[in-house]
């Protein structure tokens, strides 16, 4: 995640701010040029388009800005939060609570795509487009299937309350959940079929992607009753991510989908924070200085994998030294090297066309 100046003081602002906390301007995050802008009676002019706050900005805390001229259809929203279709009713006060933090988990999810050059169609302009759907079964009793269909993704907020993530964190026997990482797996599935499954990417990606993660043609309901009744087998850390990712082909990939978002994120933020390892201050070995990217774009997917083992081993220990589990808790093996790297390829291709 960049790190955001004021563009009054330039002091440090927080993805989340709406204001400075140094010299208190009013700021609200231009997603196209990646920067926090001045606001002027809650309105800038960026080139010639004028911008005003998210409609969003009281109900959900955004601090986004949205074109004041866009289609109806984005009902005054910036373009995170016009990918909500359908949430909690205003009256449903404890939902609409843990809609908010969801919400932000959203506009970092949007912001990475954004970043990574992913093309983020919304369902409200094109036919399959991205979509969200952010329920509650916890204060409606409703039963949220949660999961992507055809570009709509459902969550159920109940997984923004900390007891029940963690609880469903331990039945599932996962050692990370977090409502960040559950958008980000989701969204996978979104990608995996646009861009791989789908139009030309079926041409060019998809026998090696088969080849990779297993035929996605293997009956998925069938799939999830025997991961659920006998779990993963007893090797998985050989060729898997985690023990979700071996139940399906589609989960595999969705999987280290969000663990590639995982990683690239966290290692832009460390380079936005000036975070380099210079191997002749540490106690043990080291290959040598590890010096973030600015973009890894053009960079093979070990020397990114190389960097964060790194990078990874200093917040680990951070987490540990805190009394906390450590930050990444994943050994990353050779066949999923191959899976990311796989991703790495689609994502930088995707991003290269979506620039020509």
């Amino acid at each position: 995640m960049r790190a955001f100046a004021c563009p009054v003081c330039e002091n440090f602002v927080s993805f989340e701010s709406d204001h400075c906390q140094s010299c208190s301007a009013d700021v609200g995050l231009h997603l196209p040029s990646r920067s926090m802008v001045a606001l002027t009676d809650g309105t800038a002019t960026v080139g010639d388009i004028v911008w005003a706050r998210c409609t969003q900005s009281r109900p959900l805390g955004c601090n986004w800005l949205a074109p004041e001229a866009q289609e109806a259809e984005q009902r005054g929203r910036c373009l995170s939060d016009s990918l909500i279709r359908r949430e909690p009713d205003p009256d449903d006060t404890i939902a609409r609570e843990k809609l908010v933090p969801t919400a932000v988990a959203l506009r970092r999810l949007v912001y990475q795509l954004d970043d990574l050059g992913l093309r983020i169609d919304p369902y409200w302009r094109t036919d399959g487009g991205l979509a969200f759907d952010l329920l509650s079964s916890y204060s409606t009793g409703e039963r949220i299937t949660i999961g992507h269909a055809n570009g709509l993704i459902t969550i159920d907020l109940v997984e923004s309350l900390d007891a029940y993530r963690e609880s469903l964190r331990v039945r599932l026997g996962e050692p990370y959940r977090t409502m960040l990482g559950h958008l980000r797996h989701e969204v996978g599935h979104y990608y995996q079929n646009i861009l791989v499954e789908t139009g030309a990417g079926a041409s060019r990606y998809l026998d090696r992607c088969r080849e990779l993660f297993g035929d996605e043609r293997v009956g998925y309901s069938e799939a999830i009753a025997r991961h659920y009744k006998f779990g993963a087998p007893p090797d998985w850390q050989d060729s898997f991510i985690s023990e979700y990712a071996t139940m399906h082909p589609w989960e595999d990939f969705a999987e280290c989908f969000a663990h590639y978002l995982h990683i690239t994120d966290t290692i832009d933020t460390a380079r936005e924070a000036g975070m380099v390892l210079l191997a002749d201050r540490v106690r043990f070995a080291a290959p040598g200085d590890v010096v973030p990217l600015e973009s890894y774009a053009d960079a093979p997917v070990e020397h990114l994998l190389s960097d964060w083992k790194w990078i990874a081993l200093f917040f680990n220990r951070v987490n540990t030294a805190m009394g906390k589990s450590p930050l990444y808790p994943f050994e990353i093996s050779e066949p999923v090297v191959a899976k990311l790297g796989f991703v790495h390829t689609v994502v930088r291709a995707a991003a290269a066309s979506a620039i020509a």
